[in-house]
């Protein structure tokens, strides 16, 4: 890395915005992070946010790459190391060794240990439940959503506290117009996640306020969990068209907050602070989601 390189990347993170993007980046993982995600973890707006990314990315320290619609972010760890070695190159008059040992002791003995429990945690698979009280509509959008969304790294299953006998079919009819593979679709009984065999569970996510209030079985896992309640949209009156504009709404409001779990760092985060995240994330009001086809 030559004297104007460094420069920039050092300039780059003299902003305090900057300095945190870059640092929550490092944080997330060769994974990334989508802008929206970054916009909401550090309450920057959007249009400020793009400026900043704009600029890590010019002096090298971040890379974007686009995933299906959304543009994912993720720092540039060989940028970071080029960065590095510039800044204890002939460092220690001639004793070189010095530094390196330094620097090992501030990489390894802290972030190594880090990365280490984040490649753990992100080589297993979470299963996340999503509760319903008839499982036909809200935690099946949201079962299909976290299937799609989760790059393999989430289990997604659904269940309902009196579920139905069929899916509803706003909800069937509107995920397969978005290309969801409905073969997993069938109303179940919560009971069946609490049977002997069942997988364990890591989170627990209610959907609707009536499974909320209701006594839950125990759970094989012992899972943290969150309420996520929204509007039922199969008790939504008037015209047809009325009708699937509710499940349209409902679907956006979970693919907003799902979007969001799936971006956050698991492993980095104690429990109290990951409970807290959950609960927030409940607590969202929907933003635009997009509703077109892959």
């Amino acid at each position: 890395m030559e004297s104007k390189r460094a420069l920039e990347a050092l300039s780059a993170l003299s902003h305090e915005t900057r300095l945190s993007v870059f640092r929550l980046l490092v944080t997330a993982g060769p994974g990334g992070l989508s802008a929206g995600v970054i916009a909401e973890q550090l309450t920057v707006l959007p249009n400020t946010l793009s400026t900043h990314l704009g600029l890590l990315a010019r002096a090298g320290l971040v890379v974007p790459a686009r995933n299906g619609r959304t543009i994912r972010y993720s720092a540039n760890y060989d940028g970071m190391r080029e960065l590095m070695a510039f800044l204890v190159r002939d460092c220690c008059a001639g004793n070189p060794e010095i530094c390196s040992s330094l620097l090992a002791v501030a990489t390894l003995g802290a972030a190594g240990r880090r990365h280490s429990t984040e490649k753990k945690h992100m080589s297993r698979i979470y299963n996340v439940l999503f509760l319903c009280t008839g499982n036909s509509a809200r935690s099946i959008m949201a079962e299909a959503i976290l299937g799609r969304e989760g790059f393999g790294r989430f289990k997604a299953y659904s269940a309902g506290s009196y579920p139905k006998d069929e899916i509803h079919p706003f909800a069937y009819e509107f995920l397969e117009g978005l290309n969801y593979d409905m073969s997993f679709a069938r109303s179940k009984s919560w009971d069946e996640f609490a049977e002997p065999g069942a997988p364990d569970l890591d989170f627990v996510f209610t959907v609707c306020d009536q499974a909320a209030a209701e006594p839950c079985p125990t759970w094989p896992g012992q899972p943290m969990s969150a309420h996520w309640g929204l509007p039922d949209p199969a008790a939504v009156t008037g015209s047809e068209a009325e009708r699937r504009f509710a499940f349209a709404d409902a679907y956006r409001m979970l693919f907003n907050r799902i979007s969001i779990f799936v971006n956050l760092p698991i492993a980095s985060l104690d429990e109290l602070t990951l409970q807290r995240q959950l609960e927030d994330i409940g607590q969202r009001r929907a933003s635009a989601a997009p509703t077109t086809p892959e």
